[in-house]
């Protein structure tokens, strides 16, 4: 328990990661803690994709984010050169299957920063996954059938260190007597 509290204290949103990739073992651990994550009536409909950062397909999924916000030229991706990026998706008929991605890509950032690895939860290419090159970006993926993006994560090892974020519990959190 104590592991699990420090972790969830000491992470933080890494944006730059040096060019060494995971192990096998790192990658089995973050997959299996993303696999092991609480679905909605235990439905386990959350599917992974396992994306290396030098693949040209995440350049495409940039370069559909930066079109439709009008930004050319941008100077860093979206994912930070993370040696690996983990593409969620699950059922998008099923209504808790935004939730269920939540959680598993939390877990995962938690079983990243307990492995000493950084991570950065990916929500700002959901426009540009669900845009007009959605089934190309789903089948390149390799989502199951009737799965959509849902979120991603970079994770790598840290080259740029960040303090976690501060909180005001007063204003944040509310007692109903």
């Amino acid at each position: 328990m104590k592991d699990v509290l420090k972790a969830m204290e000491q992470r933080s949103s890494t944006r730059g990661y040096t060019k060494q990739g995971l192990t096998d073992e790192e990658l089995e651990v973050l997959l299996r803690a993303g696999l092991q994550a609480p679905t909605a009536a235990n439905r386990q409909e959350v599917h992974i994709s396992v994306v290396q950062g030098d693949d040209p397909l995440l350049a495409e999924i940039e370069e559909a984010k930066n079109a439709g916000r009008g930004i050319q030229d941008a100077a860093s991706n979206f994912y930070y050169g993370a040696p690996i990026v983990l593409m969620l998706s699950a059922d998008e008929g099923f209504y808790w299957s935004p939730l269920d991605a939540g959680i598993a890509v939390e877990n995962i950032a938690l079983a990243a920063e307990g492995l000493g690895l950084g991570s950065l939860i990916i929500g700002c290419i959901k426009d540009a996954m669900s845009g007009e090159k959605k089934e190309y970006f789903a089948k390149a993926l390799r989502f199951p059938e009737g799965y959509r993006f849902e979120i991603a994560i970079a994770v790598g090892h840290k080259a740029v260190e960040k303090a976690p974020h501060e909180y005001d519990a007063a204003k944040n959190v509310t007692f109903i007597p």
